[in-house]
């Protein structure tokens, strides 16, 4: 990079954009931005400078450059109002979070800016990237460090009344809870969320993201119809905004479509004049996740999950629900396959149901250990012995319905002859 400088005017910013190659055009940029100048045509040109000049770090990958960017922005960032140098910071944030595998540099990058706008009494600024911050941690799955920050935070955008923080805060809150299984205070926070939401206008990516996260925990506490009727406020907002996140609202629909039972509703679905749109591997992997259940066929099933393992397994929200799915289907079959038998190879159940022996074998022990029925498994001769149902005799419920009685009538007894000797 060439130490001499260029004059900050749009005929500089003009030949960066004419340059031959992006190395040429960050050399020419750089060049305007070292210019002492501090008027506010210079200042307006130099604003404009680092935004062609972090979207070109960007697209060439160097998220180094663009964290040494910040620091050396800093000396410029005392010329300009506080609102346009959160903006700046915010958009080179931004920018090194789309270039992929930096999630360590954007957690040390917003470290390093949190100390910066302490030390500079930059409140807002500072709020917004611990804000940042936190949700860097929680993709992380460093859950307690996140949870910390986040509890002090609160308080603080709490006394001074940012609702449009808090809704963000909260929601961050209610998706920590929940990655801790923490169902409780997972709702309680997004109820937070949705109270702050109510009092001002909330954007309408802001709204779709509170809508998915209220029917992921519909979802979570098994009320599927709920769940779908969120998940849908979701997908129009998100579609609406061309959003990325609305082929998971879509996916989640066809999530619950199945897990009520009404699998057939799916094909339906996805060949909507919405659903068109998004057609693709998500869309695809739940797609044969309804015809297994449909058919009831578990190796359809096992093939769809080892099929789109990416989409499915990998999908911590969608995985939860599918295998409590896959436990129910595989019990009803079990269940179906030994009812006419009193004394059956567990090879033979396994050969009938096209599931590997050693895995039938350990959820037949399972449902007996549930008393889902009764019966033990003959590991020596490799058979399950199936008992009948034992019948409960009436006679012991009967006795002890009698013993109480006499009891009451006892104490009723007693309560008479106390009030004769009085």
């Amino acid at each position: 990079m060439s130490t001499s400088y260029l004059p900050a005017t749009t005929d500089s910013i003009a030949v960066a954009l004419e340059a031959k190659n992006p190395s040429e055009s960050i050399s020419i940029l750089y060049r305007i931005l070292e210019n002492p100048s501090s008027s506010p045509e210079a200042l307006r040109i130099k604003e404009q400078a680092i935004t062609n000049l972090s979207d070109l770090l960007r697209q060439e990958n160097r998220a180094e450059d663009l964290r040494n960017l910040l620091t050396q922005l800093r000396p410029f960032f005392n010329l300009i109002p506080k609102a346009k140098t959160a903006k700046i910071v915010r958009g080179i944030i931004d920018a090194v979070a789309k270039i992929p595998d930096t999630s360590d540099l954007q957690i040390s990058l917003c470290k390093e800016m949190v100390q910066w706008t302490r030390a500079e009494k930059r409140t807002f600024l500072r709020q917004r990237v611990e804000a940042r911050l936190a949700a860097l941690l929680m993709e992380n799955k460093e859950y307690s460090e996140a949870l910390n920050l986040l509890a002090g935070l609160i308080k603080e955008v709490r006394r001074l009344d940012d609702k449009l923080l808090l809704v963000d805060i909260d929601l961050l809150e209610s998706k920590l809870h929940f990655s801790l299984r923490n169902l409780p205070k997972a709702k309680a926070a997004l109820t937070a969320a949705r109270t702050a939401a109510n009092a001002i206008y909330v954007p309408p990516a802001q709204q779709g993201t509170i809508d998915l996260q209220s029917g992921i925990l519909h979802a979570e506490e098994k009320d599927y119809k709920t769940a779908y009727s969120y998940f849908f406020e979701a997908f129009e907002a998100f579609n609406a905004l061309e959003d990325p996140r609305a082929v998971f609202s879509l996916k989640y629909m066809l999530l619950c479509k199945i897990m009520v039972s009404q699998a057939d509703d799916v094909a339906g679905i996805i060949s909507s004049k919405a659903g068109l749109q998004y057609v693709g591997v998500e869309l695809d992997a739940m797609k044969a996740v309804a015809d297994a259940h449909s058919k009831r066929s578990l190796k359809l099933f096992e093939t769809a999950l080892r099929d789109y393992k990416a989409q499915l397994e990998e999908d911590p929200i969608v995985h939860r629900h599918l295998s409590s799915l896959y436990d129910t289907l595989l019990e009803q079959n079990l269940c179906r396959l030994i009812e006419p038998f009193s004394r059956v190879e567990i090879a033979h159940i396994a050969e009938l149901i096209e599931l590997p022996v050693d895995h039938v074998e350990k959820k037949l022990s399972q449902m007996i250990l549930d008393k889902k029925f009764a019966g033990t498994l003959d590991q020596g001769a490799g058979c399950l012995i199936i008992f009948d149902d034992p019948k409960t005799d009436a006679i012991y419920p009967d006795t002890l319905e009698t013993i109480s009685n006499i009891g009451k009538v006892v104490d009723s007894l007693y309560v008479r002859s106390a009030k004769i000797m009085a």
